[in-house]
């Protein structure tokens, strides 16, 4: 059966734990386990337990169980933990993913899985392990090739406005990624999409834009396999109450492949995506 996970905006800064002695299936292990991410790091040891999604049971699925957090950044995040949904090349101390366990051990119908990110913080998130939800995309999804199994990578063709190429000319590699909150790449074509959408760097580092031109910013186009996806100004915008900043963001990933570019949640946000395992491409449409 087809098993569709919710995903949790916003718990608070008290987290839920695990604790391993209230489990009489929990098995340690002497491997220890430390992870760098774009923001913030951890450190602690591997563990296999039985691992619930939804109401999908995943047995010995191993794990890591995190010890120290240096910094905020994660004391603060709203999510409790975080669900690897990469290649198993990428995971740390060549751990089995949890979602290749779900394939191996036949507790999904379809090698895949497809996510859903509600607007503006709204209820109604989702990942659908093994299964596609038609209602909630338009039109047809677009099918791209991965050009590595690592990442789930993809090359964009161009990004551009109003028909004008202002990075990313002559195509660029890029991730899509759910533990990205904003769109991302290297620093000079980001500072050039600043330039354009207007947006000013202020005392702190950020790009900021004035809340009252949101309506008369430009469509940000991104070419894909020869579709075009815009984000409009309403999805790269983010506002809050007191400022309205840039979805764009600065960081440098290089690879062999080049400087990769991350499409986030901001577009995410704008595109149902399928992360199909068994034919290694990604499919994208517009969100209903």
């Amino acid at each position: 059966m087809e098993i569709k996970a919710s995903l949790v905006e916003d718990m608070g800064a008290n987290h839920h734990m695990f604790n391993p002695q209230q489990s009489s299936t929990f098995q340690a292990t002497n491997t220890p386990v430390s992870i760098q991410y774009g923001t913030g790091s951890m450190s602690g040891f591997l563990g296999y337990d039985t691992v619930q999604v939804g109401n999908i049971q995943i047995t010995n699925q191993i794990f890591g169980l995190s010890q120290s957090e240096p910094g905020s950044f994660l004391y603060y995040s709203p999510f409790d933990g975080i669900l690897g949904l990469a290649f198993p090349s990428l995971a740390s101390s060549q751990a089995t993913p949890v979602f290749d366990n779900m394939w191996n051990q036949g507790l999904i119908p379809q090698d895949l899985f497809s996510v859903y990110l509600s607007s503006q913080g709204q209820s109604g998130s989702f990942v659908l392990f093994g299964g596609v939800d038609t209602s909630y995309y338009t039109g047809n999804l677009n099918w791209v090739p991965l050009t590595a199994e690592t990442y789930w990578q993809i090359t964009v063709d161009s990004i551009s406005i109003g028909g004008q190429v202002i990075a990313c000319s002559g195509s660029c590699s890029a991730i899509v990624d759910t533990g990205t909150s904003l769109l991302a790449g290297p620093s000079t074509p980001i500072a050039n999409i600043q330039y354009y959408i207007g947006a000013n760097q202020d005392s702190n580092g950020q790009y900021v834009i004035n809340c009252n031109n949101i309506s008369n910013m430009p469509t940000v186009v991104f070419t894909i396999n020869g579709v075009q996806y815009p984000l409009p100004a309403s999805a790269y915008v983010r506002q809050s109450q007191q400022s309205c900043t840039s979805g764009f963001q600065a960081m440098n990933l290089p690879t062999s492949s080049g400087d990769l570019w991350i499409l986030g949640d901001v577009f995410i946000r704008e595109y149902y995506v399928v992360f199909d395992r068994a034919n290694n491409y990604v499919a994208m449409a517009p969100v209903a």
